[in-house]
């Protein structure tokens, strides 16, 4: 799969230090949805990109850097 996006989830979750698991907890998901997110395997919703901004207090734009 060609990856669509970059993403910075896991430096900003771990800044915030939240777990994968209390990340999945706090926005709805499985951990293993936080995993895939974390290696650019899966494409996030809007809603779900915007859940996790908030859940980890960054931008948006600075977690997930669509190409």
């Amino acid at each position: 799969m060609d990856n669509e996006f970059t993403c910075n989830l896991k430096t900003y979750r771990t800044l915030a230090g939240l777990t994968q698991e209390q990340l999945a907890d706090c926005v709805g998901v499985r951990r293993e949805t936080i995993m895939r997110l974390e290696k650019a395997q899966y494409n996030p919703s809007l809603k779900l990109a915007i859940d996790i901004s908030r859940a980890v207090n960054a931008p948006i734009e600075d977690i997930f850097i669509f190409k």
